[in-house]
Order: structure tokens, then C-alpha cells, then sequence
């Protein structure tokens, strides 16, 4: 019997203690054998290295040291990263059970794409469920025009495609992923796997996408004209939508966690 790949997980970290454990345990608990889980901590000052002890004796690496943010940190991860498929996920998010392996089976039978996503849930702090993420079939074309529609803790990539587009541009801050997806789908195609989500997303009042639009969608926009986008491309006028509606999401984030 052909053995199976060897899937490298990230975690990149820091200040996360009251999600960090959840997190961890669930790609510690997968049904899927072949898991190198790599945890990357910024010099965390809360409980966060208790808890990454607690469990290190099952990681194949972590370290706490000062770095330069979360994605210094995946790409840390990933430099260490021996698996043939990788993939991260943030300290505050979860895998559903049986995520990686239905990752890993896809992949096996469709050697021809270079990454694969499922569905993605929202929850809140108490793991509740609020929501669910767009997600959809997308591809390079798409991509430029802003269709982004990939839920970036579903998502499970080649190692060998990694090697050709990576690292991680350590300048972005929130659109680092729109910035990967759009060099590898150049290269490679993406396939979107609908049905039970693969993984969760919570949305908390310190996480950081729950503030992102003022940065994110800037940051695509320089990926957009960086790739020789135009400006009357449907990314630029969809900013421009986000910009005007930001006030009513801001106030609806407000109101979600004061409840």
C-alpha cells in the first residue's frame, strides 16, 4: 500500500491563550495519521506557552521568540515544513473533524490541482455558529476581479507549488493569502469542495479580520495594480462599495459583540 503524505500544519500565534488550546486540538485530534503540526508563538505574555507545552510532546516543532507578525511566522512554519501538502491555521480558529483527510484524498485523485477548500463556518467566542462564509469556485480571472471566495482555514496546498510562488509577502498584514492565491492560481488550479465545512472561523472583538476593510482591501488593490489590474476593474469599484457601507458593518460588528 502506497503510503500516505505527510500534511504540515502552522500555526502561527500570539496572545491567543483563551482559543489557543481549541485550536490546537483540533488538528491534534484529525483522523488522519500523517500530521507534522508546527506551532509558531510570537512571544506570547499570556497563558499561551503553558498550553503549547502541554502539548509539544505530540508538535513536531514550536518556538516562542519575537517575530514580525503572523505571517513572518506561517512563513517560519512553512520554512520548517517537511509535509507535501501544508496548510495553516490561525490561533483562534478550528478544523471540523475529518478536514485534513478529506483535503488529502481529494488531492490524491486529482494530482492536476495545486490546492483544494471547503465550506467555513463563523463562529463566535462560545462556538456558536452565526454564519458561513461565501465560498465558491474561483480562479485566476476571478481573483483579479476581486471574486475571492476562498476561506482561507479550509484551504490545503502543494508543497511543490508553494516552492515555486512562496514565501508569504511579509509587507501584507491582512491580504497576504489574496496575494499567494493569485500567484499560484497563475500556475495551478483550485478546486472548492461544497458541503460540511472543513473548518470554523471566529469572529471575536480582538480578532483581527473583524477589523480589516480600512487594510484589507487596500492591500488587494495594490495586488491588482501591482498584476496590471485596471482601475474600472470590479475590485476597484467594490472597494469603493465597502468604503461607503463600512460605517453600517462597523456598527453591526458593535452590536454582535455587545450583545
Amino acid at each position: 500500500m502506497e503510503k500516505l503524505p505527510l500534511v504540515s500544519i502552522v500555526t502561527p500565534s500570539f496572545n491567543q491563550a483563551r482559543f489557543l488550546e481549541k485550536t490546537m486540538r483540533s488538528v491534534l485530534d484529525q483522523d488522519y495519521e500523517r500530521i507534522e503540526y508546527i506551532v509558531i508563538d510570537g512571544a506570547s505574555t499570556d497563558d499561551s506557552l503553558e498550553i503549547i507545552k502541554k502539548y509539544q510532546s505530540r508538535l513536531a516543532y514550536w518556538v516562542s521568540e519575537p517575530d514580525q507578525g503572523q505571517t513572518d511566522a506561517i512563513n517560519k512554519g512553512f520554512n520548517r515544513a517537511k509535509g507535501e501538502i501544508l496548510a495553516w491555521i490561525n490561533s483562534d480558529d478550528v478544523y471540523t473533524p475529518g478536514a485534513v483527510r478529506k483535503a488529502v484524498e481529494y488531492l490524491l485523485d486529482h494530482p492536476q490541482v495545486g490546492m483544494v477548500y471547503g465550506d467555513l463556518d463563523f463562529i463566535d467566542e462560545d462556538d456558536r455558529v452565526v454564519g458561513r462564509f461565501n465560498a465558491d469556485q474561483t480562479d485566476l480571472p476571478k481573483l483579479r476581479r476581486g471574486y475571492v471566495h476562498i476561506p482561507q482555514p479550509s484551504t490545503f496546498l502543494r508543497a511543490d507549488l508553494w516552492k515555486k510562488v512562496g514565501p508569504l509577502d511579509t509587507s501584507f498584514f491582512f491580504a497576504m493569502d489574496y496575494d499567494l492565491w493569485t500567484r499560484m492560481a497563475a500556475l495551478s488550479e483550485f478546486k472548492y469542495i461544497p458541503g460540511e465545512p472543513w473548518a470554523k472561523f471566529r469572529l471575536h472583538f480582538d480578532g483581527k479580520t473583524v477589523s480589516a476593510d480600512d487594510r484589507c482591501w487596500p492591500e488587494m488593490l495594490r495586488v491588482h495594480y501591482r498584476d496590471g489590474g485596471s482601475f474600472f476593474s470590479p475590485i476597484v469599484m467594490k472597494y469603493w462599495i465597502r468604503k461607503l457601507v463600512a460605517p453600517y458593518l462597523n456598527w453591526k460588528r458593535r452590536r454582535m459583540f455587545n450583545r
